[in-house]
């Protein structure tokens, strides 16, 4: 499957068309609770993951949380 994610264009061949935000967060080995991810313009929550579908040609915007800062 044809995907944008942070705006480079990647093709994800494990992703079938019935696939979710889920199936590609974990396509992407990321860690589902340091991430944020947009769909297409909007924000998905953590929890519509397994339930949002995605497509062919999808925009995604993967942002990492951080931890760390100074004392």
């Amino acid at each position: 499957m044809h995907l944008v994610i942070n705006g480079s264009q990647r093709e994800f061949p494990s992703l079938a068309q019935s696939s979710t935000v889920a199936d590609l967060i974990a396509a992407l080995e990321l860690k589902s609770d340091r991430v944020a991810i947009e769909h297409n313009g909007a924000i998905v929550r953590r929890d519509a993951w397994p339930s949002t579908p995605i497509h062919a040609g999808d925009k995604f915007e993967v942002v990492h949380f951080v931890g760390g800062g100074t004392d």
